[in-house]
């Protein structure tokens, strides 16, 4: 299964839909998450368009409501418990009081976030931590094409990517492409 992942597209602002780019990063995708601070549900709709679409609610989604956003979304497929919140900040704390604190102590196998508009891919504690960054002001920097995740899941494996976007005229993304594979990890005591 392909999921795609995004979050902090705080639009409408400077631009009004999303980049094509996103489009095409999402291509083939069975399901898209979107971790937060969406702003307007335009945006699940554009994102709708490429596949299903599910959104934790971030600190700037009030005023709304959508069945399709949820303060804590939890998720089980291929086998995987997935939970995805808007903001676990700050993210290094160990992954049994991100639980505690964020997921009411329900394990989760992968933890998705955003709030912090910086990519972040972590295998730790037997946790995979995934924040696409933004994809359209990564770094808190203007509007520019950013990042994306791409989560790929079937039973007992797990490969994630995150991809830049590419350049927006004369504005560098400053996002790192980042790359998991649980089966690289197998020899790791700590893996599912």
């Amino acid at each position: 299964m392909r999921i795609g992942l995004v979050t902090d597209t705080h639009l409408p602002s400077t631009i009004r839909d999303l980049w094509d780019e996103v489009r095409v990063a999402f291509t083939g995708a069975d399901l898209i998450l979107h971790a937060g601070d969406i702003v307007s549900p335009r945006v699940l709709d554009w994102l709708e368009d490429i596949a299903p679409t599910l959104a934790a609610r971030g600190n700037n989604d009030s005023g709304w409501d959508d069945p399709r956003v949820e303060d804590v979304q939890r998720l089980h497929l291929e086998g995987w418990r997935i939970a995805m919140v808007h903001d676990m900040e700050p993210e290094e704390r160990p992954i049994a009081d991100l639980t505690q604190q964020y997921l009411r102590g329900e394990p989760a196998d992968i933890i998705i976030t955003g709030h912090t508009h910086f990519e972040r891919l972590e295998y730790r504690e037997g946790v995979l931590q995934i924040n696409s960054g933004s994809a359209t002001h990564p770094h808190l920097w203007s509007t520019r094409l950013g990042t994306v995740g791409v989560l790929d899941i079937a039973p007992g494996n797990i490969t994630a990517h995150i991809l830049r976007l590419g350049e927006s005229p004369e504005l560098k993304n400053p996002g790192r492409e980042l790359f998991f594979d649980l089966e690289a990890c197998q020899g790791n005591p700590t893996a599912p």
